[in-house]
């Protein structure tokens, strides 16, 4: 596997979700669960996806997909959603993004090859 451009759109994927809570409104301070949430899941995209590129890996993939999961759901199991809508959306939408990009990864290097 070489590196992709969905290596480098997730590494900007991780790079907003660990600094939005600073640009966007919604999250009530920066000390709030859903601001920890996004920096800590924020760093671990970005690392997953600086590793991607370093040396393309099948596992990477699937880390961030498990990644994405847990943006999705975690609104709901941090119980932000209610307090902090803009944050939760935020989260929420990235997760979505992030894993829809690792399927399309896996997806793209599983497909079987066209035969010429």
């Amino acid at each position: 596997m070489k590196a992709r451009w969905q290596d480098w759109l997730i590494l900007a994927f991780g790079a907003w979700l660990s600094l939005s809570p600073f640009w966007l409104a919604g999250y009530a301070s920066h000390v709030s669960t859903a601001a920890w949430n996004s920096y800590v899941a924020g760093v671990l995209v970005v690392l997953f996806a600086i590793a991607a590129l370093a040396r393309p890996r099948r596992w990477e993939e699937w880390v961030e997909i498990v990644l994405g999961i847990w943006l999705v759901i975690s609104p709901f199991v941090l119980l932000f959603y209610g307090n902090e809508k803009g944050a939760a959306w935020n989260t929420i939408v990235l997760g979505l993004l992030i894993s829809a990009d690792a399927i399309g990864v896996l997806a793209q290097h599983t497909a079987p090859r066209k035969l010429a």
